[in-house]
């Protein structure tokens, strides 16, 4: 039997999708009210082919969390110059930078040329680079936030770990670097991550010169999770901060509403997070 409801839900998510993308220029210059200043540096890692989720995604932080130090977002190389002003045009806390550099410190060339020229490496150095001067945030293009993203503001307020980080619903990582499968418990997303310290990432750093062969897509979400566990990071709460696919073949959003911060709308219902714009 034809699943109706779940292919009008994907219909209806692209089709709203390339109006949004279509109205980009307006919609990037129309006015934000933020609540708030939020004391966090935001960044992003994305390209041209997710301008329109980087864009929903930096305005519905402005709406419901507020106003950052700044919201830095990294190109993976394909931005181009007509995107960045609109990104650029967004809110003055916006800015494009076109890369990042590798942290201090790499001795080893396969770990710099993985942390430069790989698509999800350079991700993993932008990430390993953070916080610098404030807590900083990091945010996949496809994370949207829900009046509940107040409750960013008591996370950075009362923090009681150098880090918290994004539950994961199942384990989607690269098991070449684990040494046991324990390690998969408590699987870590790089979909969004608070970060208030610097973190030791020997560990990860260490298994991955282990790696027998070129690390793959999840190699790097892998690498999170080990440096997150060994440095005591806590899951933000998981009612309020969600990575969810169990709604992936029925209409209705099962997770949206007044309560939640944010959602990582991954893949399987990448769809959902333009639904919620058809409503």
């Amino acid at each position: 039997m034809i699943n109706f409801p779940y292919h009008f839900a994907r219909a209806e998510g692209w089709i709203t999708r390339d109006i949004y993308r279509i109205a980009l220029p307006l919609t990037a210059r129309r006015g934000t009210t933020p609540p708030r200043p939020i004391d966090v540096d935001v960044f992003a890692y994305s390209g041209e082919a997710a301008l329109p989720e980087q864009v929903a995604s930096i305005r519905s932080f402005l709406k419901y969390a507020g106003r950052p130090k700044c919201f830095t977002v990294i190109s993976d190389g394909t931005y181009t110059p007509r995107s960045t002003r609109l990104l650029e045009s967004i809110d003055p806390s916006v800015c494009v930078r076109q890369s990042v550099p590798p942290p201090e410190g790499i001795a080893s060339e396969k770990l710099r040329h993985y942390l430069t020229a790989h698509s999800t490496g350079k991700q993993l150095a932008l990430i390993m680079s953070l916080p610098a001067n404030f807590p900083a945030l990091y945010v996949d293009s496809d994370v949207l936030f829900f009046p509940g993203a107040a409750d960013l503001v008591r996370c950075i307020a009362t923090h009681h770990a150098p880090a918290y980080y994004l539950a994961d619903c199942t384990f989607a990582g690269d098991p070449r670097l684990l040494h046991d499968p324990a390690e998969q418990k408590n699987p870590v997303n790089t979909g969004a991550l608070l970060l208030f310290e610097k973190l030791d990432w020997s560990v990860s750093i260490n298994r991955f010169l282990e790696l027998d062969g070129e690390p793959s897509f999840f190699s790097n979400q892998t690498m999170t999770q080990l440096t997150m566990h060994a440095n005591g990071a806590q899951p933000f709460d998981r009612t309020k901060y969600v990575l969810q696919v169990d709604d992936q073949f029925v209409y209705r959003d099962f997770y949206a509403g007044e309560s939640l911060a944010m959602r990582h709308y991954v893949n399987p219902v990448r769809h959902k997070l333009w639904t919620r714009f058809a409503r």
